[in-house]
């Protein structure tokens, strides 16, 4: 999920870099989901954007800005800080225990660990190759940065600041997700399957297919029942796995261009967003019943999405290319009831 890629969106250079529609602007009344835009916020510099982290207990979302990350405080919906310093951001992950953020930085092949009150960076870490993904497991208490460019994960110790292993993974890895109990997943977009980690061991326990899922993005979780959300581009599908034995249970269809997913496990909802300038809600009725509420309409170039699992505000970001001179904004979707 390279934020060159994002760039080219908000260039036009892409499917789904339109800028917002009337409809948008005009913020029509909710769908069978409920979400609808409540409101957007200008934040400032014209760089491209990639992955949103959101820290629901610290209520700070964290955007990656090329060379910069910025942060915004979720209760006053505004921007406080940036971490600077950076040379091509992809992912942010949290690790609250240590205090700690660690970003994922493209082109030199580092990670770099910033102190989350002063925003400071505090150290860095060799990554392999295009480090792209990156998420924090509260099991080991370590981070997995995901290489897209060595086929790899390389481990950190989050308290240490120091490599804890490197997993081979066989293939281009893009979003992971941990299961808060010692397995880590992650999809191999050049593979069409979720590879399967051992987050204490480091260990590959296995390799699923995603029927005709085809290559496979966003990755969300639902814990309690044990649900995988593999969002897959070329197929425009959600693929529904279940994460102890690696079943497809259903496959449902998505807009355009998606790249990431999230899933509420209040609302049950399973949600991605796609450059088609929508984010396809999916309600997990059962754990074996699964059906498409709706494509509500978002910003063309809106890929990347954080959920907030307190609110259940979705939050996005886009460019309005309209003006002469082109304005990012952070944009809220709200579930209305």
């Amino acid at each position: 999920m390279a934020w060159r890629l994002v760039l080219l969106l908000m260039l036009g250079g892409l499917e789904g870099a339109a800028s917002p529609s009337a409809a948008a602007w005009a913020n029509p009344g909710s769908g069978p989901s409920g979400y609808r835009l409540l409101k957007k916020i200008p934040i400032d510099g014209e760089e491209g954007w990639d992955y949103l982290s959101l820290d629901a207990a610290g209520r700070r979302l964290y955007i990656s800005r090329e060379t910069r990350v910025q942060v915004v405080d979720l209760v006053t919906e505004a921007v406080v800080g940036d971490v600077r310093g950076m040379n091509g951001v992809h992912g942010i992950a949290i690790a609250p225990e240590s205090n700690r953020g660690f970003v994922t930085n493209g082109k030199d092949g580092t990670s770099i660990f910033f102190d989350l009150k002063s925003l400071k960076p505090q150290g860095q870490v060799k990554t392999g190759k295009n480090p792209d993904a990156i998420l924090y497991d509260p099991a080991t208490k370590r981070v997995f940065v995901f290489n897209g460019g060595s086929d790899s994960a390389t481990v950190i110790d989050a308290a240490a600041g120091t490599v804890a292993g490197t997993v081979s993974l066989g293939g281009a890895p893009e979003f992971g997700v941990a299961d808060g109990a010692g397995r880590v997943y992650v999809n191999l977009e050049d593979k069409n399957q979720i590879v399967v980690i051992d987050s204490r061991t480091l260990a590959v326990l296995g390799r699923w297919g995603l029927g005709g899922g085809q290559k496979p993005t966003g990755l969300a979780i639902d814990r309690k029942n044990r649900r995988l959300f593999s969002t897959c581009r070329d197929s425009k599908t959600m693929v529904v796995v279940d994460a102890d034995s690696g079943k497809v249970l259903a496959s449902l269809p998505i807009g355009s261009g998606v790249d990431a997913a999230e899933f509420d496990p209040e609302s049950a909802f399973a949600m991605c967003s796609n450059g088609d300038a929508t984010m396809t809600v999916v309600r997990e009725e059962s754990p074996s019943k699964f059906v498409v509420l709706e494509n509500v309409q978002t910003w063309g170039g809106a890929k990347t999405m954080a959920l907030d699992p307190r609110t259940h505000r979705v939050y996005l970001v886009a460019a309005d290319q309209s003006k002469s001179k082109k304005e990012v904004f952070l944009l809220i979707y709200d579930k209305q009831g």
